[in-house]
């Protein structure tokens, strides 16, 4: 489901391009206190509320080991957001950007990602701090930060290329 909201002054909309499909698997779902998009935060705190991931079937065993991070990488689907809109006015002051320049739900593709506090695991849930999504958001995938993880594999030739 869409959202669809009135255009602020300056906005700018495009037609989509059908979809085609990116093989993109749901993986689990996150459970947040928030209902609406007002009422979400802009950005996640690490000192915000507990949120749930829980991972489905087939996918649980894939949570051993993330316990290992204290900040996990969480990649989730906005599913309610719109998706045509290429310049913003996110103030609502007649001053427009470009989707790529901002953290806004609304993008062509409306992939979210937030760095995350590591809390527990229970069961085939990992409980996290520092998200700033929608309850039952479609979660995507997570990861370990890119700052707290070394490759685990032997290094290959473009580990250490430079310009």
């Amino acid at each position: 489901m869409v959202q669809e909201t009135k255009l602020r002054e300056g906005e700018v909309t495009v037609d989509m391009p059908p979809a085609r499909d990116a093989g993109l698997v749901f993986i689990g779902r996150i459970r947040t206190p928030w209902k609406s998009r007002l009422e979400t935060p802009r950005q996640g705190r690490h000192d915000g509320p507990v949120c749930r991931l829980e991972i489905f079937d087939p996918w649980v065993p894939a949570i051993k080991g993330v316990d290992f991070y204290e900040n996990l990488e969480v990649i989730y689907w906005l599913h309610q957001s719109r998706r045509d809109l290429v310049l913003q006015s996110p103030k609502n002051n007649q001053k427009t950007r470009g989707t790529f320049s901002l953290r806004s739900p609304v993008r062509p593709n409306p992939i979210g990602t937030s760095i995350v506090k590591f809390v527990k695991i229970e069961g085939n849930v990992i409980l996290v701090r520092g998200l700033d999504c929608l309850d039952e958001t479609p979660l995507l995938d997570v990861k370990p930060d890119r700052c707290e993880f070394t490759p685990l594999a032997p290094p290959q030739a473009g580990d250490f290329e430079t310009e």
